[in-house]
């Protein structure tokens, strides 16, 4: 798998690249790594629901055990519900095993450090130097084994920080929810019934095998057609480890995380909580929404894509608003990582505040039509260096005249390249990003993901 972190961890197909012999390593590692003197460290672990979860989680346990770590295993659980739980807790670090948004057959392992932020690369590194002669680490005996505790409470515990971060009463609203058939479904409902919302819920019902299969934050056309059958206010989709949103209006249009983050930057400043007016996005940010959120004085930077990087730029500069157009967004203010409920509940309360509905807020400015073609190769490595690729990207930029963008870029979870074409007309930026697509796949062997 060459270096084992990405930009989300480690990632691969489970039990093919990602292996229980893999993640009892890194169990052992991150575990010995973060022993403080002669105390044992304690880890918290969560997992989504899909069907390799469980064989992973085993291993993971066994690894840190091994090194005399305590695991509070927390069960199927959010993502971003572990980084809190690790900061609440006061443990030395979080891990989750979840694939995020992948297909099901995908899994990954990723930690948070005691303060609830993922790993710094600097102690990824350390870890995979400790990968490396894993098999030279200690073996406690007896008593210096380490110990294992369920903790069920942590549910509870997550659902009480989210009430009291984003306080919101929801009586009268009728919401969708898309779990995904992932790690929301056994608290989302719980958390919008409880709020006193009237609750439809799809794709909420986890067997292990159907995450993200055809719903979801990726794929939200199920979700708009049960919004609009149900006479729903709005529809909320998450993705398999839940920490990102997309929203549907009561008429069944896409509301996603650019239009998200234009609803809520604008309530932001209007109170005065959006540090320098400013707000971080990605180079996949739509340029509609950055001409717009102008007009109206604020700011957005755009750094690469990955939450990774915008959690650096916001923590560097002191913003607390970011997020990209596939719903990741963070709220700095309120947690460490982006949370699908949490943006959820901060949505809702900006709707209740101006008493009206998704729409109306959502489609105050005109996107510029956003294609994307992803391109599965082999390997990622030198695209940027072929010719013919770089010939088609020069081509296409001369034929924007200026007026688009263009994007190329690997991605960092999984073996695609990606292209993304903006511009004012639409069919102009499809035969664009096709014509670059279809370069990349000749210069490196690969094929068009439909």
């Amino acid at each position: 798998m060459g270096r084992y972190f990405g930009t989300d961890g480690i990632r691969g197909i489970a039990n093919q690249e990602l292996t229980p012999e893999l993640a009892y390593r890194v169990g052992r590692a991150a575990g010995y790594l973060l022993r403080k003197g002669e105390g044992a460290p304690q880890v918290v672990v969560g997992r989504d629901p899909r069907i390799s979860g469980t064989l992973l989680e085993c291993a993971l346990v066994a690894g840190l055990l091994s090194v005399g770590a305590e695991v509070v295993r927390l069960g199927v659980f959010t993502t971003p519900g572990v980084a809190y739980m690790t900061r609440a807790l006061g443990a030395d670090a979080g891990a989750v095993i979840s694939a995020s948004h992948n297909p099901m057959e995908d899994n990954g392992i990723k930690f948070f450090g005691p303060d609830g932020f993922k790993l710094s690369d600097a102690v990824e590194d350390a870890i995979e130097t400790h990968l490396e002669g894993e098999d030279r680490l200690p073996r406690p005996i007896g008593a210096g084994i380490g110990r294992l505790v369920d903790y069920p409470e942590g549910v509870q515990k997550y659902l009480a920080f989210l009430k009291q971060s984003v306080p919101v009463d929801l009586s009268g609203r009728k919401i969708v929810l898309d779990c995904a058939n992932g790690a929301a479904s056994p608290v989302a409902e719980r958390l919008f019934v409880d709020l006193g919302a009237e609750v439809v819920s799809i794709c909420c019902r986890p067997d292990g095998t159907n995450i993200n299969a055809g719903c979801g934050s990726t794929k939200p056309a199920k979700l708009a057609e049960t919004v609009v059958r149900e006479g729903a206010d709005l529809g909320l989709a998450f993705d398999g480890d839940a920490d990102r949103l997309i929203a549907v209006d009561s008429q069944g249009e896409i509301v996603d995380g650019d239009r998200i983050l234009g609803i809520l930057a604008e309530d932001l400043q209007a109170r005065s909580a959006l540090p320098q007016n400013t707000l971080v996005g990605t180079v996949m940010t739509n340029e509609g929404l950055v001409q717009y959120l102008a007009t109206k004085g604020i700011r957005v930077e755009r750094v690469a894509v990955g939450d990774r990087y915008i959690l650096e730029r916001m923590r560097e500069r002191g913003y607390t608003l970011g997020g990209e157009p596939s719903g990741h967004i963070i709220l700095l203010a309120r947690h460490t990582t982006g949370d699908g409920l949490l943006t959820a509940l901060a949505l809702l309360q900006v709707l209740q505040a101006r008493k009206t509905a998704l729409r109306d807020l959502a489609f105050t400015w005109k996107a510029y039509p956003n294609i994307l073609v992803n391109v599965r190769v082999a390997s990622k490595e030198g695209w940027d260096s072929r010719e013919g690729i770089q010939a088609a990207i020069a081509e296409a930029q001369e034929a924007l005249a200026g007026k688009g963008r263009i994007v190329v870029r690997p991605s960092g979870t999984e073996p695609l390249l990606r292209v993304m074409v903006e511009a004012e007309e639409r069919t102009l930026a499809e035969t664009l990003a096709r014509r670059i697509a279809e370069a990349i796949a000749r210069e490196m062997g690969g094929n068009l993901v439909e």
